[in-house]
């Protein structure tokens, strides 16, 4: 082995490269001991729940940001972080890149868990359920709701999609005019057009509500709005001479 080779993590910067390890260790234990199941023990220590549900740690508020449900989510997400992050650190820091991370994932569960309490609340009347009923006993007694009502109980959100989101938002009002190369799109879309495309598309997809989609587009829009907030408050400008 060639002792002068690098790492290929060496040119990446410094909050990037542990924040990919770290997702990395994570995904490594979900592996090993939860076998790719998202109701694994793994999950139901690290993922977020609702505030309610018997599984709800308050720790799980910054964990739930390291963990993955399967290889196309750690993948899709660490390459959104490995893509945009350096960039977005390089310039405004790496102390405000880190708290921007994490404020914006934060801010993503905490979106996800009001519309999560609103949907309790639509479905029984009230925020929360005694917790005696929380069982499969009361879940068959819930009728048409059941399903939507366990789903929130007992299914975790994982992933640091609502923070990658609140980056790239960062990242777009920053170089407004930076041409990107998406997946799947041809064509090179500025990235002043691309974050409002993707808002909308999380906004019509999380009001459409369609049976199976397990993605929580409110997380990532609050991702977003957080990321929003963090440039006005800090009063983020962009370089006028980087073009």
């Amino acid at each position: 082995m060639n002792a002068n080779r690098q790492s290929p993590l060496a040119n990446i910067t410094p909050v990037v490269k542990n924040l990919l390890i770290i997702n990395l260790i994570f995904y490594l234990a979900f592996v090993l001991f939860d076998h790719g199941n998202n109701i694994g023990p793994v999950t139901k220590i690290f993922g977020a729940y609702y505030f309610d549900s018997p599984y709800w740690r308050p720790w799980q508020i910054i964990t739930h940001m390291f963990m993955h449900g399967s290889f196309e989510h750690i993948l899709f997400n660490m390459f959104g972080l490995f893509s945009f992050g350096p960039i977005v650190e390089s310039y405004i820091g790496s102390k405000k890149f880190f708290n921007m991370y994490f404020i914006c994932g934060i801010g993503a569960i905490v979106i996800q868990t009001f519309v999560q309490a609103i949907e309790v609340y639509h479905l029984t009347g009230a925020f929360t359920i005694s917790s005696p009923l929380i069982d499969e006993s009361y879940f068959r007694a819930a009728g048409n709701n059941a399903q939507q009502l366990y789903n929130i109980y007992h299914i975790s959100t994982v992933g640091a999609s609502g923070a990658i989101v609140g980056m790239v938002v960062v990242f777009a009002m920053l170089f407004p005019e930076l041409e990107l190369m998406m997946l799947f799109i041809p064509i090179p879309i500025k990235a002043k057009y691309f974050v409002p495309g993707f808002i909308l598309l999380e906004l019509f997809s999380g009001f459409r509500n369609v049976a199976g989609d397990n993605v929580a587009h409110f997380a990532h829009l609050g991702g977003a709005l957080l990321g929003f907030i963090v440039i006005k408050v800090c009063k983020l400008k962009g370089p006028s001479n980087f073009f």
